[in-house]
């Protein structure tokens, strides 16, 4: 199975510009780019789905590029229903440098900025040279711009497809690049671009196929878990939020998940396929993903790590955590500021008891636990000393409410 079968049985192709595209991806030895504008400082989930292109195919004999538009990134695409707002100079070139630094971190690529050619270029030479290449009533039939006439769409939006249309000309004139890969809402761009190169390099062929977007069973964007989104930088998104994130993604889309994020083969996510299928409760897929994903991002350390606290939470071994791995795993949970109390007033204050005479009734009843540890002494006192390393103390009531006591 040649690259280009690959992609298309992992359902990484929608869209190509010409057939002709299988024979080469299968060929090797093209220079393609995939872009990005610097409206954060991290990429994320949904990011990272498109940019494993590069590793894919690389590994198949071709040479990539990462633009990361530090021009574009001022103006802002279209969105399908509303205008970008914009963003200071100084905060895309912040943000640039962090992805910058993001993706030769993971991908080893050569990462470019189309501020650099942007910069030199001025109005009247921006309408001479390419504007006058682009028919107004083609870009009113691209898809997004389209979508948008209804409510109206700014000039600097309108000019967006222009300046992607420069990136795939100019990286073509100067890097070679006959490929343009990117998401499937980016497809009026791109043969924007074909269309570019085509009339100002007399008839010189260039090439785009697109990728469908990650999505939830609901069609919704996939990356998101509690309105937050999945960042790959772990000072954002924690390796234990990430491997929740994963264990609890949907049955019906998982081994969808497989294919497109990780570089497992063909016959290993079919395995992993029955197994979902047959014994949907051992998670096994879930699993899998979650490992391919931590792994490749954070490295293994991380990933063991983000197996240790969860199931740690699960046994209930909380004194088996540093207080780093409890900041981690209870994150999300309610906390309390630290003093010496009674049990029963700080299981009130925690929000896990209503009355003294329901802690005590709970407490009585073996129901609370202390760092792991069921507790039936009404008379109780916590303090500082009782905190694991100092930091926290972890209340649980039942097996599933917790809260933490911070120091």
């Amino acid at each position: 199975m040649g690259i280009y079968e690959e992609l298309e049985w992992r359902g990484l192709i929608k869209d190509v510009s010409d057939p002709a595209i299988r024979e080469k991806l299968n060929a090797g030895g093209m220079t393609f780019y995939i872009g990005t504008d610097p409206t954060g400082d991290s990429l994320h989930i949904g990011h990272f789905s498109s940019f494993l292109i590069c590793k894919r195919l690389k590994e198949a004999g071709h040479h990539p590029i990462i633009l990361v538009g530090g021009g574009t990134g001022l103006i802002g695409d279209p969105k399908p229903d509303s205008e970008r707002p914009m963003i200071t100079k100084e905060t895309v070139d912040h943000n640039f440098n962090c992805l910058k630094a993001q993706l030769e971190n993971l991908f080893g690529v050569e990462v470019v900025n189309n501020y650099d050619w942007y910069k030199d270029i001025n109005f009247i030479d921006f309408l001479r040279d390419f504007g006058k290449f682009f028919n107004v009533n083609y870009m009113l039939n691209k898809d997004i711009v389209a979508r948008r006439l209804a409510d109206g769409i700014t000039y600097t939006e309108f000019s967006y497809m222009i300046m992607q249309a420069l990136d795939f000309w100019y990286l073509n004139k100067n890097k070679n690049v006959t490929l343009q890969v990117a998401g499937q809402d980016q497809w009026g761009n791109m043969t924007a671009g074909i269309e570019l190169i085509r009339k100002k390099e007399n008839g010189r062929e260039a090439y785009a196929f697109t990728m469908p977007l990650l999505t939830k069973s609901d069609g919704t964007k996939f990356g998101k878990t509690n309105g937050k989104a999945i960042w790959l930088d772990k000072n954002k998104t924690s390796a234990y939020e990430m491997y929740q994130f994963f264990i609890n993604s949907e049955d019906s889309k998982v081994i969808d998940y497989l294919k497109f994020l990780t570089f497992l083969s063909k016959e290993e996510i079919m395995e992993l396929e029955e197994k979902n299928n047959k014994q949907p409760h051992l998670r096994e897929a879930h699993k899998a993903l979650a490992r391919e994903v931590i792994t490749f991002l954070h490295g293994e350390e991380a990933y063991n790590q983000a197996v240790k606290i969860s199931e740690a939470l699960f046994s209930g071994n909380i004194k088996s955590l540093t207080a780093d791995e409890i900041e981690m795993g209870f994150e999300e949970i309610p906390s309390i500021t630290g003093k010496e109390f009674p049990l029963c007033e700080a299981l009130i204050e925690a929000g896990l008891a209503k009355s003294k005479r329901e802690s005590r009734e709970f407490i009585r009843n073996g129901a609370v636990a202390v760092n792991g540890e069921k507790v039936t002494d009404e008379a109780a006192v916590l303090n500082k000393d009782m905190a694991i390393e100092g930091r926290f103390i972890v209340l649980r009531r039942g097996k599933k409410l917790y809260s933490l006591i911070r120091y």
